[in-house]
């Protein structure tokens, strides 16, 4: 049975047809996920649902445990993660309420742990294409026959919040070519790589930023009403994606630590065997 894990709203969940439902709390060697784990059936599909922010909201973008997430999802058997983002757009033809399905992404952040790697084993995974192709494909055909206005091959770049933009940093952001922005992108794409969890993301367009001068500045009223909106179409594009999602991974996420770890294996100590050990058992 695939096993596809949701990182978005805590009522992505209640989805029609989702069966079995359980809550599950998870353990990881850094610490609780954002709360605990939705886990179901849809069809001849096990879905985990993880609310990014916590039930309720509670987590700004720099407070989210991201390695506790993505190390939780991957110790419930998750080989595909969809993220579930809210957006800001930075393209005029990029409208509120549009889906966008990235290919790229930058990071801006400043304060985040943005690696499983380190105290005592190093590597260095690839991240010149941060998303799986074949993931991402999937969820702009389903985007599509959802009806949503969608664009893709864009870059998001992910900066750190938990303030929106200054008109200054909107207007350099538009000048570096960016599509749309966001808080939470990064780093879990670079944790879910290094676990070797195939990674994409469906962004929800819900504002022009600030740059825009027809349009008002971006407020939380703005986000939430556009979401509310929206949270239908991104179940709707999720049920879609399903079937479409081979069996058969081809892609290079499955196999991403598979030259990365430069540590001599014999330097390796039993204390990071132990930690890292869903990571690295296949290579150490």
């Amino acid at each position: 049975m695939k096993t596809v894990g949701i990182i978005g709203g805590s009522g992505l969940y209640e989805m029609e047809g989702l069966t079995d439902v359980e809550i599950v709390s998870v353990n990881t060697p850094w610490g609780k996920p954002s709360d605990e784990l939705a886990v179901g059936k849809l069809g001849d599909v096990r879905l985990v649902f993880l609310p990014r922010h916590g039930r309720g909201h509670k987590l700004i973008p720099s407070e989210i445990n991201y390695r506790a997430n993505i190390y939780a999802l991957k110790k419930m058997g998750v080989e595909w993660i969809i993220s579930v983002s809210a957006v800001g757009s930075m393209k005029m033809e990029i409208a509120p309420g549009d889906v966008v399905i990235p290919s790229q992404l930058y990071d801006h952040t400043k304060s985040r742990a943005s690696t499983f790697f380190g105290d005592g084993i190093a590597a260095h995974v690839s991240m010149a294409d941060p998303v799986c192709p074949a993931l991402s494909q999937a969820l702009y055909e389903s985007s599509e026959d959802s009806g949503a206005r969608v664009h893709r091959d864009a870059t998001y770049i992910c900066m750190e919040g938990p303030q929106f933009s200054s008109r200054a940093e909107s207007n350099i952001y538009r000048k570096w070519g960016v599509d749309i922005i966001g808080m939470t992108n990064m780093p879990e794409a670079k944790l879910a790589r290094e676990a070797e969890i195939c990674y994409a993301t469906l962004a929800l367009t819900t504002d022009y930023d600030c740059w825009h001068d027809d349009h008002d500045d971006v407020t939380v009223d703005d986000i939430i009403e556009t979401l509310m909106k929206n949270v239908e179409l991104a179940k709707k594009v999720i049920a879609e994606v399903l079937p479409r999602i081979s069996d058969k991974r081809e892609c290079n996420c499955p196999n991403a630590l598979e030259n990365a770890i430069i540590t001599s294996r014999d330097a390796v100590s039993d204390e990071v065997k132990q930690r890292l050990g869903l990571l690295i058992e296949r290579y150490v």
